[in-house]
């Protein structure tokens, strides 16, 4: 069975083709280079294992799990969650580090990568997920909390069909509409757009 990732949904927003590129040509992309994507997973990585306690007593989880990787074999998905946190009443959370700095609003990939971490949460182990929390390396560990509901959860499951229709038609789906993202492009050398 074929799986995606939340990563591959975050590029399929960033661009459609990306999806084309990765895993119909099998072309992979060259991140290695970028200074910033290796430093902030080293740090992400150190993050994981010093911060074990401090969000228990900050919000109040009961339980967690570090660095989970879950699989969902009915969404074709799957993950890694820097930590899955349990509450009281059956509710779970994802909570996940970003080497950034806060800039007063929440992302769309972000939104949709931790709607993505909550269905693979639901799934897997049975609880209800109604939030998820952002932690802002770069700006002190700032805490964020994101609301999903139903309405996340569907448009998550809806992109990732998308993306499945890219797969499996194996068609070249249209560009961005937003050319300016095509300067820092991967793939921007084989696009004709």
């Amino acid at each position: 069975m074929i799986y995606i990732t939340p990563s591959e949904v975050i590029e399929y927003m960033f661009c459609p083709r990306f999806i084309y590129y990765m895993n119909v040509l099998k072309i992979e992309q060259n991140e290695e280079d970028r200074h910033l994507v290796i430093k902030g997973r080293n740090i992400h990585n150190a993050k994981m294992v010093q911060n074990k306690d401090y969000i228990r007593k900050k919000i109040g989880c009961v339980d967690k799990k570090i660095d989970e990787y879950l699989i969902s074999e009915k969404l074709r998905l799957k993950g890694r969650i820097d930590e899955v946190l349990f509450f009281e009443n059956n509710l779970a959370a994802p909570l996940d580090y970003k080497y950034s700095f806060w800039q007063n609003k929440i992302f769309t990939t972000y939104k949709m990568q931790q709607a993505l971490y909550s269905l693979l949460i639901e799934e897997n182990y049975k609880k209800k997920v109604e939030r998820a929390y952002l932690v802002y390396v770069r700006t002190k560990n700032k805490l964020i909390e994101i609301k999903i509901g139903k309405q996340q959860k569907d448009k998550a499951k809806k992109t990732v069909e998308e993306i499945f229709e890219i797969l499996e038609k194996n068609y070249f789906p249209n560009p961005t509409k937003y050319k300016n993202k095509c300067f820092d492009c991967t793939y921007k050398n084989l696009c004709e757009f």
